[in-house]
């Protein structure tokens, strides 16, 4: 499997972060070709599915997620999300977590991916990828700036 992490600092307070970071649907903004459908009603806890398909048209695929662990964060102690990949083309896991740090937040993303019918041996490539393409999406989502406020 391919582990990546991004770690990130945003002037923005833990739980503004922790809230753009969870608004499942934004995330397909920052992600070229994808989609997110989330499956179940508000608001955002453990057991929460949602399914982002990427790609065009029949090329796509599908990578469902349920949310396994949900701890916002709260004075004195970071918040922690991880979800659990089931797809057929993409399996592992995400964990988000946010804390305070000075004025405004830190933000560590940790993912496994496994890439069904990928050899193995290019797992490296996959990890640049991600951090790329969620390196990518966390800017996106912790912008600040005009026109940048709250979704």
């Amino acid at each position: 499997m391919a582990l990546f992490q991004i770690d990130r600092r945003t002037p923005l307070a833990p739980a503004e972060a922790w809230r753009r970071l969870t608004d499942w649907e934004r995330h397909g903004e920052g992600v070229p070709l994808t989609r997110i459908v989330v499956r179940t009603a508000p608001p955002t806890g453990s057991g929460t599915l949602f399914v982002a398909r990427t790609g065009p048209g029949r090329l796509g695929f599908e990578d469902p997620m349920e949310v396994t662990r949900w701890q916002p964060p709260v004075p004195g102690a970071p918040g922690r999300c991880r979800l659990e990949k089931r797809g057929r083309a993409i399996t592992g896991w995400a964990e988000i977590e946010v804390g305070a740090a000075g004025p405004g937040a830190y933000v560590v993303w940790r993912e496994e991916l496994r890439v069904r019918a990928v050899p193995r041996a290019l797992d490296p490539l996959i990890a640049v990828a991600g951090r790329l393409v969620f390196g990518r999406a966390m800017r996106m989502l912790l912008r600040t700036g005009p026109g940048t406020g709250p979704a």
